[in-house]
């Protein structure tokens, strides 16, 4: 299971690859000189306020998508002060793969969706932002059809067995099963990231925010199925229908079967602090003074 843990990972955090950069030009301060005439001809100089700051609350929308391990990012965003804009967005992202663990053959489809919001705290007068936020909704799982060729060996907790070739005399049938990873075991989830970039702001329109952090996902749960019948040697004189609780060896396989499920559920525990690389691009504009 080891190697569907960096599997997944390599998947979640390669797939799609990042495509945008980062803007810190996007909510620097600017400083400004006013010629202000007194008696003897001199000028002082004043600092205007950082960007979007001199803007009432609400006045700003911005709507930009991005990446990230959650998937396909769509987010919405408006200002509540000066350092502080409300943040809300949704993530999605489908994608089918085959792979073999222990000998059984896996047909998978990781679906990731999600819904949250943040509050993004600027506590410089520059882009760098501090975002406390939620999960509220969270569906990412993966699934799982799986099989083990008839005649061919599968290894449960360190133990070898057979999958049974088709018998209709003793009915006797291949092994097959399901399995579903639970990336949600947590609901609501809260998140904690950082990031640079103030996409509700008001002097211009585009930026590239980019963020750094984790989902507080909880354990991941993995839950497999088997069925059909299981033997103990390949010449497969000592089969056993798993479906059988009165049968030994069928009793025998199910609690190896538990035993392994507890060491990939274990294998897989790293994934419960969920990490958060996500870039984008968002397009800001005034919907009121």
């Amino acid at each position: 299971m080891k190697r569907i843990a960096l599997m997944l990972a390599a998947a979640l955090l390669t797939a799609p690859a990042v495509l945008f950069g980062q803007s810190y030009s996007a909510s620097a301060p600017m400083l400004a000189l006013e010629g202000v005439t007194d008696g003897g001809g001199g000028h002082a100089a004043s600092t205007t306020p950082a960007s979007g700051s001199s803007n009432g609350p609400l006045s700003h929308v911005a709507f930009g998508g991005g990446i990230s391990p959650l998937g396909i990012q769509l987010q919405a965003t408006t200002n509540l002060a000066s350092h502080l804009n409300l943040r809300a967005g949704g993530n999605f992202f489908n994608y089918s793969t085959n792979f073999t663990s222990n000998g059984i053959n896996a047909n998978a489809q990781l679906n990731l969706a999600s819904a949250g919001a943040s509050v993004d705290v600027y506590p410089f007068r520059w882009g760098f932002r501090i975002s406390p936020g939620v999960l509220f909704y969270n569906q990412n799982q993966l699934t799982a059809a799986a099989n083990v060729p008839a005649g061919t060996s599968f290894t449960l907790n360190d133990t070898t067995y057979y999958s049974a070739n088709t018998n209709s005399a003793t009915g006797a049938t291949p092994i097959v099963g399901s399995g579903a990873l639970g990336l949600n075991a947590t609901k609501p989830a809260f998140t904690a990231t950082v990031g640079f970039g103030n996409t509700a702001r008001g002097n211009r329109h585009w930026s590239f925010p980019v963020d750094l952090g984790v989902a507080f996902i909880g354990a991941p749960t993995v839950k497999v199925n088997l069925s059909g019948w299981a033997c103990a040697d390949q010449a497969q004189t000592e089969c056993s229908n798993l479906a059988d609780s009165t049968d030994p060896n069928s009793v025998a396989v199910q609690s190896n079967l538990t035993a392994q499920v507890a060491k990939w559920t274990s294998d897989l525990n790293p994934l419960k602090t969920y990490p958060i690389l996500s870039a984008g691009v968002a397009y800001s504009f005034r919907i009121r003074k």
